[in-house]
């Protein structure tokens, strides 16, 4: 799990709960850790260390691990995480399917389920989360009263905007406040995000960009996302639509890169040539037949793919660009390789330390891995080192 970076703490009784987090994100550094080299890292008394750490181990989120000698003295007792003090729950909704995901302390995934959907408006998705929740909940019992939160994420935009109406929007949801939606419903604190921001996360959670501070994120749902990592950050934008690349036109009046690149954009294609690949594995399928209808969309979305390359690169100016989220591997791998990747661009230079294109590591299910990240880092790390 990747945690940003820890503001000091504070000795004021009014910075308790931040002081808490930051104490919990120390500790998740660390792997285990004693009450003085916490004061030292974090500027805090050992006294202030030692109260907040005698709550947190009643709260059950940390362990004694043992002690450490180090010389002269009594040898220090030494914390670590509980991996069963705590839970995040994250939920991925996309226009055919719900994905859920239960992560312990340690970003461990517990649960993992996925349920297909032909409805995707707010009252029959809640009815479906809920439903995802309890489940988890019968199958982790110690989750119960445990759950730190909820993360929830979908595809934008979010809100009302110039660009609603495509195929890979959620129907009925432009007017919600969705994250006020679901912490009402399922009685959790929730952190709502677009898929995409999600994925770019989960990619530093357990992905190819753990050392990788600035990077995009191009993200397959069923439409085309990009989320966007700054200084080991989010880029969020004004509103949260920072990233929604898919709705930018081609050249020549082809419409617009999610038609050409997008989970939906192979299904239409292959639809009409009679074809069904709504499921992953049906695509895959395909693609190790090597059949002509599929790899005739891949030569259009791999001269797509090098477009959205030069928007990206030359505005952003990543350390790389990665591709991921509901396609097969194999077809990932074929479009890094078969992009045209721009010479005019300011990432096309001489002994970068990454390649400019890379597939991710993190799987299919990245977005809702992602989604539950977003909890744990809240969870362990100080309030104030997020931007929004």
């Amino acid at each position: 799990m990747i945690v940003l970076p820890l503001h000091k703490g504070s000795n004021a009784e009014r910075s308790r709960h931040r002081n808490r987090q930051a104490i919990l994100g120390q500790v998740r550094i660390a792997g285990t850790i004693g009450r003085a080299e916490i004061a030292r890292a974090l500027s805090l008394t050992t006294q202030t260390v030692s109260n907040i750490i005698a709550d947190l181990s009643e709260d059950g989120l940390l362990l004694e691990k043992g002690r450490l000698s180090a010389g002269r003295g009594l040898p220090a007792i030494q914390y670590a995480l509980n991996p069963e003090g705590g839970y995040a729950l994250g939920i991925e909704i996309r226009p055919d399917a719900i994905f859920a995901a239960l992560l312990n302390m340690h970003g461990k995934a517990v649960v993992t389920e996925r349920i297909a959907i032909t409805q995707a408006q707010p009252e029959t998705v809640l009815t479906y989360v809920n439903a995802l929740y309890a489940r988890a909940l019968d199958q982790i019992k110690n989750a119960q009263g445990r759950t730190l939160g909820a993360g929830i994420v979908m595809p934008g935009p979010f809100g009302v905007t110039g660009i609603a109406g495509m195929g890979s929007d959620l129907p009925g949801w432009q007017q919600v406040d969705a994250e006020a939606f679901f912490t009402e419903a399922i009685g959790l604190p929730v952190m709502l995000s677009n898929d995409a921001n999600a994925a770019a996360m989960a990619e530093r959670v357990n992905g190819l960009a753990q050392d990788i501070t600035s990077y995009a994120y191009l993200y397959f749902g069923a439409g085309l996302g990009l989320g966007l990592i700054h200084g080991g950050q989010l880029v969020h934008g004004a509103y949260g639509n920072a990233g929604e690349i898919g709705h930018i036109p081609l050249p020549a009046q082809r419409g617009n890169l999610e038609n050409a690149l997008s989970r939906l954009s192979v299904q239409r294609h292959l639809k009409s040539v009679g074809k069904d690949a709504r499921e992953i594995e049906a695509l895959d399928q395909l693609f190790q037949q090597g059949d002509a209808d599929l790899m005739a969309w891949l030569r259009t979305a791999s001269e797509a793919l090098g477009y959205a390359m030069a928007i990206v690169e030359n505005i952003f100016d990543p350390q790389t660009v990665i591709l991921g989220g509901a396609m097969p591997d194999a077809v990932l791998d074929h479009l890094v390789a078969h992009a045209s990747l721009p010479e005019r661009s300011v990432s096309n230079r001489p002994n970068a330390p990454h390649p400019r294109l890379m597939r991710g590591a993190a799987g299919r299910m990245t977005a809702t891995l992602g989604a539950a990240a977003l909890i744990l880092n809240r969870a362990l790390s100080s309030p104030n080192s997020y931007a929004h």
